[in-house]
């Protein structure tokens, strides 16, 4: 249930969220996936999973497998986290419910295709009042709350469907959402040039079968050259498999082409 515009923050009951508005305001279409392929890297998100994603993912799958601490990713929240936030790919809510905004009250936007994870998450950080949207990133192209002076991606890249190259290109629509002195930035598991520990090539062969993850064959490479083009200054660190960024400066500063 919507109230005020924004979702109940009831977590027993599956919302009706209505969809973002798609009429385009970006020159370009990224080559989306089917549908059907980006609901399967949302779909592993149910009540129930969500109430264990904290302890799976961030307590046990970030240091045995993928080899990053949980706190480099509060890290890069506490660092660019703003007073007018969009979070895209929410999944539990984790590092919005533990991060320092540089204010008491900012209006944080979600967005996701997974109602669930949108219901959870609102709930999660009910006191922050959040405004939903539920939609698949692949079509978003305007929000009403732009422009942001943050935007995290934070472990979604890995779950979308298509090469780095591909997804990427999302770097560049989501740049036009920023303010002019915002930041962009994120994590995602790379699939490779980098160590994997067997747990890792476990998890990988697993979830990239399922599709819950479509990163086999994202690189670091791909991921920088992504981010430059869509954004003047980019620092991109790595820990163990993962890939942390944070980008500044989008150089779309009109309609894409």
């Amino acid at each position: 249930m919507l109230r005020g515009g924004r979702l109940s923050t009831d977590p027993g009951r599956s919302p009706k969220i209505p969809p973002v508005d798609q009429r385009g305001t970006f020159g370009d279409v990224v080559e989306a996936p089917s549908a059907d392929a980006v609901r399967a890297g949302a779909a592993v998100y149910r009540p129930w999973t969500l109430r264990l994603y904290d302890v799976w993912v961030h307590g046990v799958s970030n240091a045995i497998a993928w080899r990053c601490p949980t706190r480099a990713l509060l890290d890069a929240y506490d660092r660019n986290v703003s007073a007018r936030h969009l979070d895209v790919g929410v999944g539990s809510g984790f590092f919005l419910s533990q991060c320092r905004f540089p204010v008491a009250e900012p209006r944080v936007t979600l967005v996701d295709l997974n109602p669930a994870s949108l219901a959870f998450t609102s709930a999660r950080i009910r006191r922050y009042r959040p405004t939903v949207h539920q939609a698949n990133v692949f079509e978003l192209t305007t929000l009403p709350e732009a422009p942001f002076d943050s935007i995290a991606l934070m472990y979604l890249l890995h779950c979308l469907p298509g090469t780095l190259a591909t997804k990427s290109r999302l770097f560049e629509r989501l740049g036009k959402l920023l303010a002019p002195e915002g930041v962009l930035f994120g994590a995602t598991i790379l699939g490779r040039g980098v160590e994997r520990s067997l747990p890792a090539r476990v998890l990988m062969r697993v979830y990239n079968a399922k599709g819950i993850f479509s990163n086999a064959d994202d690189t670091l490479a791909d991921l920088e050259a992504g981010l430059r083009r869509a954004f003047v200054e980019v620092r991109v660190s790595l820990h163990g498999m993962v890939a942390v960024f944070e980008a500044r400066q989008p150089r779309a500063t009109h309609a894409l082409s």
